[in-house]
């Protein structure tokens, strides 16, 4: 993904669905100013420049990341290394005055190969910079498969982690793949892919809103 990318509010929203006092009432609809993402740096084995593209929804409550070479794989002929991609987004997340945004949300989905006794793991993590809270969550899978996947990770209002009120911070997503070959054969390839069924990989973060105190 190139430098600089502009997302809009949903993108922002989803993302940051992890930091603010449980004890407050939730905000349901979006602020009426639009929410602007821009990605500060995306790193990683699964996301090389220009692969990934990251969009937000017109009402500023959810955004989708997709990838167009997220592929982890073993056995037969593949790179040693091939077995882990991982892929982190830096987001700078401008909100509105008097707002504050979490991640209440994430869905994740791809496509996965995988031999009898092989096995594959999806992860992802989020946190603010500076933060010592991360959240992470976890996704196995077991062969034999060969079907597309899904997975969903949601956080209760009271557990949401939120951007810090009145404090500009960059907002981290590191997702991962996996595949293991386990006891499957090793002349036989298992992979998993984090993508749609036409090839693209789509990640979708739905935003929960919350009001500033003193707002």
């Amino acid at each position: 993904m190139a430098r600089g990318l502009l997302l809009s509010g949903a993108a922002l929203a989803a993302l940051l669905a992890t930091a603010m006092p449980a004890e407050a009432d939730p905000f349901d609809d979006p602020p009426p100013d639009k929410i602007i993402i821009k990605v500060a740096t995306v790193n990683g084995s699964g996301c090389p420049q220009g692969t990934t593209a990251v969009a937000v929804s017109e009402d500023n409550t959810a955004f989708t990341v997709t990838y167009s070479d997220y592929l982890a794989q073993v056995g037969g002929n593949s790179d040693p290394t091939a077995f882990r991609k991982n892929c982190q987004l830096n987001l700078v997340v401008h909100v509105p005055q008097g707002f504050t945004y979490a991640i209440a949300s994430a869905d994740y989905r791809g496509f996965a190969a995988l031999q009898s006794g092989a096995s594959a793991m999806q992860r992802a993590s989020y946190y603010f910079q500076g933060s010592p809270q991360t959240a992470y969550r976890n996704h196995p899978f077991s062969g034999p498969l060969n079907d597309n996947w899904q997975a969903t990770d949601s956080t209760d209002w009271a557990q949401l982690v939120w951007a810090p009120c009145g404090v500009q911070r960059n907002f981290n997503i590191n997702t991962e793949i996996r595949v293991s070959a386990g006891s499957s054969s090793p002349d036989k390839v298992s992979f998993m892919t984090m993508d749609s069924t036409d090839g693209d990989i789509s990640t979708v973060y739905h935003i929960a809103w919350k009001e500033c105190p003193g707002a």
